[in-house]
């Protein structure tokens, strides 16, 4: 089995599938890229059995074979050449591979094919198209609110749930809670499935490369995403979802309106002062005039900040864990920012106050409070 392939290429395509290669001392074929080589096709898988990922490469080749090449070593191997042609001659009897390019020959061994896990078929499943750039910026609004309660595994990753106008991915971890919705994706079938991290900082990357629409297939277990030469097919979060909409205070009657960035930045520059336990922001707003403050008392270190604002509703005092909401704004696209909220120990929300340049979008941000320090 022969092909020519560049270095260049190559690398950058196994770069962008590496992040699933598993280090398992009990699978050690799991470390491997698998090729599969159809005259100048060239299919290359990577797996850590709840995940694998494909991706399609085309080379100069009219051979037919597949291989299991060690990821580490060929990755260190292709990152040491400037870009050149690098031909590949396997022996499929006892798997030796070697590497021929303009400064020499280069021997390693292989492994087994066989001995890679069995690429997943999704079987009686139901699928829809997204565009590419929708999914980046659903994943991208929510990954961050997951969870990481090993007792709460349905929390650890991102509910998605289609209908038949919309499609709607939820994040909480209990503290927060991201739900991005859109209103231009269509489904014949109205489901839901959760998603685990893994899969879904692997698809952000992948996805930052997206052309096209996204083929999304799933069915009880599994989940697949294809789209341009990429393929994703992974295990879904066995579980129940929390029922997110109850958590989501009907009224909110004070508006907090004012500039993103400067609402962010005050909050980055007070918790500097805060407790390094609690994070404690607190937001004291008083008509047009809002103070933020933090001390640690352990150190005896303290802030305070005064802004001017837009603000409906009764003098408030309400504190956040900073890290929090200025992650959630730090997520947020509009240059200004609605929070409401309608007591000291209710959640606020965040939303943009600006209508998105693309109407279909719909993004809702809950954060909970935290006991005033008084």
């Amino acid at each position: 089995m022969k092909f020519i392939i560049s270095s260049g290429y190559l690398l950058k395509q196994l770069q962008n599938i590496s992040g699933v290669l598993s280090s398992n001392v009990s699978l050690p074929i799991l470390d491997d890229f698998l090729f599969d080589i159809t005259g100048g096709d060239l299919t290359v898988f990577a797996s850590d059995l709840d995940n694998t990922v494909s991706i399609g490469l085309n080379v100069e080749s009219k051979s037919k074979g597949k291989i299991a090449i060690p990821g580490k070593m060929l990755l260190d191997t292709l990152k040491s050449f400037p870009d050149q042609p690098l031909t590949f001659d396997i022996n499929t009897d006892n798997f030796g591979i070697e590497i021929s390019s303009g400064y020499g020959k280069y021997k390693l061994n292989g492994h087994n094919p066989e001995d890679f896990p069995k690429i997943p078929e999704i079987e009686d499943a139901n699928d829809f198209k997204v565009d590419g750039s929708i999914l980046y910026s659903g994943i991208n609004k929510t990954l961050f609110a997951t969870g990481n309660d090993d007792l709460r595994p349905a929390m650890s990753g991102v509910l998605m749930q289609v209908a038949n106008d919309s499609l709607t991915m939820v994040a909480t971890d209990s503290h927060r809670l991201v739900r991005y919705r859109r209103l231009d994706v269509k489904s014949e079938t109205e489901a839901s499935f959760i998603l685990p991290k893994k899969p879904l900082n692997l698809l952000k990357h992948l996805l930052g490369y997206a052309q096209s629409e996204v083929q999304i297939s799933f069915n009880a277990k599994n989940a697949s995403f294809i789209f341009d030469n990429f393929s994703l097919i992974c295990r879904l979060i066995d579980g129940k979802y929390p029922n997110y909409e109850a958590v989501i205070p009907k009224e909110n009657p004070f508006t907090l309106s004012m500039q993103r960035d400067d609402l962010m930045n005050s909050i980055r520059r007070v918790a500097i002062f805060s407790s390094k336990s609690t994070n404690q922001v607190k937001l004291n707003i008083q008509g047009s005039e809002l103070q933020l403050t933090a001390e640690d008392l352990d150190y005896s270190n303290s802030a305070s900040e005064r802004l001017t604002c837009n603000y409906e509703g009764e003098d408030l005092e309400i504190a956040f864990n900073s890290k929090f909401i200025s992650e959630m704004l730090g997520n947020l696209d509009s240059e200004r920012i609605n929070l409401k909220m309608s007591a000291s120990n209710r959640a606020g929300i965040l939303l943009p106050e600006t209508e998105t340049p693309d109407k279909d979008e719909d993004l809702l941000m809950l954060v909970m409070p935290v006991m005033l320090n008084n």
